[in-house]
């Protein structure tokens, strides 16, 4: 066995002997104050004095009891160390301020008009009198305001301890919360990216498929679009897990914009019209990244839903708001349905944008079997550029 081991083994039995002799100390002291005081050939007195003594050995479970104990001793002789040593316990372990001062008060009282009681009694207004008063509410004032401040030094601790307690608590939520945030976000930010680019490869390869006379090109076609498929399905099963809380306006970098809407409609491989507006203003980040969601998850939305489908992209400026409108007719019956899986998480992210952009989303079918995605999202008055 190791030093540090050996070390560690015996302050449990350190500790436990200096508690014993935390107990029997003031025992001790007591019975040599009550010898030194003490008139040994009076019995009552002597036997007063020893009763005080070891009633301490009670004075942590049983304080006021104690002190109603050494109270004799105290009448009949002129022991301080046991009477003080209880009244000390009791100020340090009852909560109630009333019960030390009543007990500093009859223990100054006994001290006061001490045996005989013809001795002190009646009371003579002097000098000599006025002095004895103030030494006996010292010695009880003393051991009380000590037992007070220990008292409260302890309570002061659990206190300090709780309210650390209380902190850890607090940033560990606080992790918590920055943990469901960045798994909204990232949520987010899967759905709108990949599942566009997946779809894409799904309808990429469908083309293939119908279009190539190669068995193994065909057949190479269509297990990529089974894979696509099993991918995104996987995908809205993974962003149903992370969507745990609500995100920020902070989002992942790099990000796109709205220079990069005609790209986006060019490479959709649908029939698109687009009518893109905003006359080269520049608008604040987390607007335009919006913006480009919205036409993002709309095109993914109609290639799933709509196959075939013309579809009008409309992005213009209207004073302090950026208007996003994409609008797309009935599905065209002859075209090939991509069977992609849907999320559900979508339009539900789209709207969550323009929430927090303190714009507002719409999404509803409109005339002739089509449908309308419209989003509204202001200028952020922080960023706002001339």
């Amino acid at each position: 066995m190791s030093a540090r081991t050996t070390g560690r083994a015996t302050q449990p039995a350190r500790r436990a002997r200096m508690r014993r002799w935390a107990v029997a100390a003031p025992v001790l002291l007591s019975l040599l104050d009550a010898a030194l005081v003490d008139d040994l050939s009076r019995s009552l007195q002597t036997a007063a004095s020893i009763l005080a003594a070891l009633a301490l050995l009670l004075r942590n479970r049983r304080p006021v009891l104690v002190l109603l104990l050494t109270l004799p001793g105290t009448f009949l002789s002129f022991i301080w160390i046991a009477p003080m040593t209880a009244i000390y316990s009791i100020a340090a372990r009852r909560r109630s301020t009333a019960v030390t001062v009543v007990s500093a008060s009859l223990f100054a009282l006994v001290e006061f008009f001490h045996w005989p009681i013809s001795d002190y009694w009646p009371i003579t207004l002097d000098r000599e009198t006025a002095l004895y008063a103030i030494e006996c509410l010292m010695l009880a004032g003393g051991p009380a305001a000590l037992g007070l401040l220990v008292r409260t030094r302890a309570e002061l601790a659990v206190r300090l301890d709780e309210l650390t307690r209380g902190r850890r608590r607090e940033q560990l939520l606080l992790a918590e919360g920055v943990l469901a945030t960045e798994r909204a976000r990232l949520a987010r930010e899967m759905h709108d990216v990949v599942s566009h680019q997946v779809s894409l490869i799904s309808i990429q390869a469908g083309a293939l498929q119908v279009s190539t006379g190669d068995p193994a090109a065909k057949e190479s076609a269509h297990t990529i679009r089974e894979l696509s498929v099993r991918t995104l399905d996987e995908l809205r099963h993974m962003v149903g897990v992370l969507r745990a809380a609500g995100g920020t306006t902070q989002d992942l970098t790099p990000q796109p914009t709205l220079a990069d809407l005609p790209r986006l409609i060019d490479d959709s491989g649908l029939d698109a019209h687009r009518a893109l507006e905003w006359g080269g203003r520049t608008w604040p980040e987390a607007v335009e990244r919006a913006a480009y969601r919205t036409v993002q998850e709309a095109l993914t939305n109609v290639r799933k839903h709509a196959p075939g489908a013309r579809v009008t992209v409309a992005v213009r400026a209207d004073g302090d708001l950026l208007q996003v409108e994409v609008r797309n007719g009935p599905p065209d019956g002859t075209a090939d349905a991509p069977e992609l899986p849907g999320g559900g998480h979508g339009l539900v992210g789209l709207r969550e944008r323009a929430q927090l952009l303190g714009g507002t989303l719409a999404a509803g079918p409109c005339g002739e079997g089509g449908f309308l995605v419209r989003a509204a999202l202001p200028i952020l008055p922080e960023t706002a550029r001339p």
